[in-house]
């Protein structure tokens, strides 16, 4: 494990690092409500929680209520999950998500358009979701699963980052296969070879502190361990919080499944 760390420090770990998620379309405040209590645990709290854009307002004000604003983040998604709206359509989902208060923006890339040879699709995209953003923390998601050829991988990350995105996501967690060790090396070799400090984000299939040892372990390897801080590294996933309590001793609770979260 990262440095010779114990189970209960990666998990621990892995904990502090996490992007708390629901994104079921019958989500409902008490549901977002439900999500924002389990985001602080006795041994630490998340990092973020990540919900559609119309629940983003429930959870700012759920935090502020438990004096966890600025503490934990909340993200939303935009263009999700099948990255093909038009890109008026995505301006106008961040405007909202923006006003409704959101510290960061995951966005799916295009990455229908980039299978299909069109790279500046992806590239205006993004450029255009980053000047929109206003300082705030963007994370571009790549769909690996879907890109399938590391080259491919490999090309959409190098887009993003050019672009201006602060964290490379692997997966919307909406497809057949999402997060991937292969697909997370490409990603962060890109990361490494581009001399920028670019955060990676590993969602969809995460479910263990087994597979959060994995990544965090691949990072610290290509990166250096520094990487492996909120900043610069996240899980996108609701049920590892469940094993990550287990393995820290402290009891696991219910939470709102995210699909393949």
């Amino acid at each position: 494990m990262l440095a010779a760390l114990s189970q209960k420090e990666t998990a621990r770990l892995a904990l502090s690092l996490l992007d708390l998620t629901s994104l079921n379309e019958t989500d409902t405040e008490d549901d977002i409500l439900r999500l924002c209590q389990r985001a602080n645990t006795a041994s630490a709290h998340v990092a973020a929680v990540c919900v559609w854009p119309r629940h983003v307002a429930v959870a700012c004000r759920a935090l502020v209520e438990q004096s966890l604003q600025g503490k934990i983040k909340v993200a939303t998604v935009i263009n999700f999950p099948e990255g093909t709206a038009a890109a008026d359509q995505v301006l106008a989902e961040l405007a909202a998500a923006l006003a409704s208060g959101a510290d960061e923006i995951d966005l799916v890339f295009p990455y229908r358009a980039l299978i299909a040879g069109d790279a500046l699709t992806g590239k205006q995209l993004v450029e255009r979701v980053r000047r929109g953003l206003e300082g705030r923390c963007l994370k571009v998601i790549l769909e690996t699963g879907e890109l399938g050829d590391e080259r491919l991988i490999r090309f959409a990350s190098q887009i993003a980052i050019d672009a201006g995105a602060d964290f490379l996501k692997t997966s919307t967690g909406k497809v057949k296969c999402n997060a991937t060790l292969a697909a997370a090396r490409v990603m962060l070799e890109a990361i490494r070879d581009s001399g920028r400090q670019v955060g990676f984000k590993a969602a969809g299939g995460i479910r263990t502190t087994a597979d959060a040892a994995a990544y965090l372990d691949l990072a610290a390897d290509i990166l250096g361990p520094e990487w492996t801080r909120p900043e610069c590294f996240r899980f996108g996933a609701s049920s590892l919080l469940d094993e990550l309590l287990r393995t820290l001793g402290e009891e696991a609770g219910s939470a709102p499944m995210g699909g393949s979260y």
